[in-house]
């Protein structure tokens, strides 16, 4: 993925913030030999303080040979995702018809060592962790190896830690474009109001803001949902 530096975030606080909002995203791994790479969406947990994130699988799944042969994998979270035509990207000295369209999105891949559970008392703790963080409010049975309901389903299953090594984010949202052109998209976007737009405007906004300039403020007409 590559990063310019206007795309960067700021800090670590802002990709953390992010992610800790998401937690739906592609784990990929390398193929074996002469295979393309294996690519599996799930749900995951990340825990900051252990810098992991814990999810699980089926033990069908076809995944699991290839990650045991080659464990270094990626987590990759993409959202706050819309298009930005062309005209509305153009410079201030330019024609409308000479701007390039782009997308906007927000992104953060976590380069993992992984490691794979199958000790029931483990998983079981493991898939406590992921319902502590999915449904804090409680109302499922807690899980426990030999217990009723989910004890009976644990060897269908297989966990995973995934031991963070590295993280790469990115908040591409026009920050290389004049602060004028940046008011520009962002009135667009209030306008249009479709699916990822507000998520994005927001996103520009902030970044606008915390990179010294003014925030794109909207008319009546251009509120968001």
């Amino acid at each position: 993925m590559l990063i310019h530096p206007w795309d960067a975030p700021g800090d670590d606080t802002e990709w953390q913030e992010w992610l800790a909002a998401h937690d739906f995203g592609q784990l990929a791994v390398n193929g074996t030999a002469g295979e393309p790479p294996w690519v599996q969406p799930l749900h995951f947990a990340y825990d900051p303080a252990h810098r992991e994130a814990v999810t699980h699988l089926a033990r069908p799944n076809p995944i699991w040979s290839a990650l045991l042969d080659s464990p270094t994998v990626l987590l990759s979270v993409v959202d706050d995702y819309t298009f930005i035509p062309g005209p509305w990207q153009a410079g201030e000295d330019q024609p409308p018809e000479h701007g390039v369209p782009t997308s906007f999105y927000a992104a953060v891949q976590l380069r993992c060592t992984a490691h794979v559970v199958d000790d029931p008392e483990a998983k079981a703790a493991l898939l406590q962790r992921q319902l502590a963080h999915f449904q804090p409010d409680g109302g499922s049975a807690p899980v426990a190896a030999e217990a009723a309901p989910y004890g009976r389903q644990l060897p269908g299953i297989r966990g995973l830690r995934l031991e963070v090594l590295d993280v790469r984010a990115k908040f591409k949202y026009g920050g290389k474009r004049s602060e004028a052109v940046q008011h520009r998209i962002s009135a667009r976007l209030a306008e249009r109001d479709g699916p990822g737009d507000a998520a994005a405007r927001r996103h520009q906004q902030r970044r606008l803001t915390a990179a010294g300039g003014s925030a794109p403020t909207a008319s009546r007409s251009h509120g968001t949902r």
